[in-house]
């Protein structure tokens, strides 16, 4: 991939570009994880080898309900219409805070640690030694007419503070997807452009949304050329992290 045409997304590195303001908030109080799918009932979907895995039913409607209803409380910021030289159009609001107790929940106390864990030469997938996820959560929300321009998602290093100081990396952007067609989200499809290249025939794979959906991609140097699609009526919310290994 030619670097002038890998055209980022501007969320990845807080350290390469200055946090949105409500990054300086403490955490907020988030909801329990009630209730929840046991990791026996879920299974991994592998819909492009090495790329793109899902998981259905990963979060119940009610909880996503409830989140979706917590988030909207939120101090969101809207991202500004004309990005960075390099970074894709994106316009969106979204709120950003650094949690590692949050990220340590969502990794540990739902059914995400066994499945990603338990597949088949993990490490090989994943790319090393899973510690977790990305203590910088991410909170999107697409209303009406928002959408994220083709990008790729870069892979960043982290210092993970559980249990000891851990230096690590993202391999995976994780994306929890809390609204649907059936919650009146309508459009806001994630599609990825595979390139002609391993036998693959370059067709668009669209990733429709569905309540209580996580999706996991491949970023970095081998992430795929992916975009948000329009939202058309409704709102898309989504909670945002990375697979982080260790470094």
């Amino acid at each position: 991939m030619p670097a002038k045409t890998r055209r980022k997304g501007s969320q990845q590195d807080p350290k390469k570009s200055p946090k949105p303001s409500n990054s300086t908030y403490q955490p907020p109080p988030w909801p329990i994880f009630k209730p929840l799918v046991p990791w026996s009932d879920l299974s991994l979907n592998i819909l492009a080898a090495n790329q793109i895995v899902t998981i259905s039913n990963f979060w119940t409607t009610s909880l996503c309900r409830t989140y979706t209803s917590f988030l909207s409380s939120l101090p969101l910021i809207t991202t500004p219409g004309r990005p960075k030289k390099g970074e894709a159009v994106r316009v969106n609001d979204r709120f950003q805070i650094d949690d590692a107790a949050f990220a340590t929940r969502l990794w540990q106390d739902t059914a995400l640690k066994e499945l990603v864990l338990g597949v088949d030469n993990s490490q090989e997938l994943w790319g090393g030694e899973v510690l977790g996820l990305n203590p910088s959560i991410r909170i999107y929300r697409y209303s009406k007419g928002q959408f994220f321009d083709k990008h790729y998602d870069d892979s960043n290093n982290v210092t993970l503070p559980t249990p000891s100081p851990t230096q690590a990396k993202t391999t995976w952007t994780l994306l929890l997807y809390l609204t649907s067609p059936s919650t009146g989200c309508i459009g806001g499809e994630t599609v990825f452009y595979p390139e002609h290249a391993n036998g693959n025939d370059g067709s668009a794979i669209v990733i429709d949304l569905e309540t209580g959906m996580l999706l996991l991609h491949r970023h970095g140097a081998d992430c795929m050329l992916h975009e948000g699609k329009e939202v058309q009526q409704g709102e898309k919310w989504i909670i945002r992290s990375d697979l982080c290994v260790r470094r």
